[in-house]
């Protein structure tokens, strides 16, 4: 079941997740992410398995959202660091997302 939702959010991405993806494919940042991610019982938006590094993307509609406080306790709980952005900074500071992204990797 949650491979299936998984592959259907792949198939349908949102627009700041695209944008996103240009910016984590193909190993651009010297290490491999993958989109939509089953992990336990969430599916991470983005995962970079070689440094536990969950990347999520967040509307108007997460600000201050129980839920994804919760998400982020079970990361941090089963070992797995957790980078929040809002959409709206994927779109207008794309440049300082892409280097909070290298700072956690160690890359800057």
């Amino acid at each position: 079941m949650m491979l299936h939702r998984a592959r259907a959010l792949r198939k349908a991405p949102t627009p700041a997740e695209r944008v996103l993806w240009r910016m984590l494919a193909r190993d651009q940042l010297g290490v491999r992410f993958r989109r939509q991610h089953p992990i336990g019982p969430y599916i991470a938006d983005f995962y970079c398995p070689a440094h536990r590094l969950v990347i999520e993307l967040d509307g108007g509609q997460h600000n201050g959202s129980p839920h994804d406080e919760r998400r982020d306790a079970w990361f941090a709980k089963a070992g797995y660091r957790v980078l929040r952005f809002w959409n709206r900074d994927v779109f207008t500071e794309a440049d300082g997302v892409g280097r909070r992204i290298c700072l956690a990797l160690g890359r800057e």
